[in-house]
C-alpha cells in the first residue's frame, strides 16, 4: 500500500540543493506527488509530498537527516495519506493589492474560514511603490456545497473596500 511523506527543508540558499534533495528521493525509490519552493529572503525553503512503499519512506526518513547536515539544512518529514476529496461546487481566484498592514491576511482567511472555504493555495508578497511598502497576495478557494459565491463575493469586496485593498474574487478559468 502506498505511503505517503511531507518533507520540509530550510536553509541558506545556493545552487543545487533541490537537485540533491530530487536525487535522494530516486534513490529510495520514492515520487514527488506535490512540491512547492521559495526563497524567504536568504533562506531556501522547499516542501514536498511523497510517495512510496513502507520500505522507500522509510529509507528516506532514515537518510534525510545525513543530507540535512551536509547542505547545512533544517529537515523535517510527517507520515499523511491523502487528502480526502469533499464535494466541491466551484473554484475561485481570490487577488487583491494594496498598502501593507498588520492583520490584513488574518482578516480575509478569517471570513473565508467562517464560510468552510478551504484555501487551496496562497501566495502574499510585498514591494515597494512610490516610497509605499505594498503587498499582493493571491489564492485559490474551493467552495463547497451550500455556499453561495455571490454572498462571498459581497462580504470580501467590503472588507477589502475597509481596508484599503483592491482586487477581484472571480471563478477559476
Amino acid at each position: 500500500m502506498p505511503q505517503q511523506l511531507v518533507v520540509t527543508a530550510i536553509g541558506p540558499d545556493r545552487t543545487g540543493i533541490v537537485s540533491k534533495l530530487a536525487r535522494l528521493v530516486t534513490e529510495c525509490n520514492c515520487n514527488i506527488i506535490d512540491s512547492r519552493m521559495a526563497i524567504f529572503g536568504s533562506e531556501f525553503t522547499f516542501i514536498m509530498l511523497l510517495a512510496g512503499d513502507l520500505a522507500a519512506i522509510s529509507r528516506i526518513e532514515h537518510l534525510l537527516p545525513a543530507l540535512g547536515l551536509e547542505l547545512d539544512l533544517t529537515t523535517m518529514t510527517k507520515r499523511t495519506t491523502g487528502r480526502p476529496r469533499t464535494q466541491v461546487v466551484a473554484h475561485y481566484v481570490l487577488d487583491y493589492s494594496g498598502p501593507d498592514r498588520v492583520g490584513t491576511l488574518g482578516a480575509i482567511t478569517g471570513l473565508l474560514a467562517s464560510h468552510n472555504i478551504y484555501i487551496g493555495s496562497l501566495q502574499s508578497e510585498t514591494f515597494t511603490e512610490q516610497d509605499k511598502i505594498m503587498m499582493h497576495t493571491q489564492m485559490t478557494l474551493e467552495l463547497p456545497e451550500g455556499v453561495n459565491a455571490s454572498i462571498i463575493a459581497t462580504e470580501l469586496t467590503g472588507l477589502m473596500q475597509q481596508l484599503g485593498l483592491s482586487g477581484h474574487f472571480q471563478a477559476q478559468q
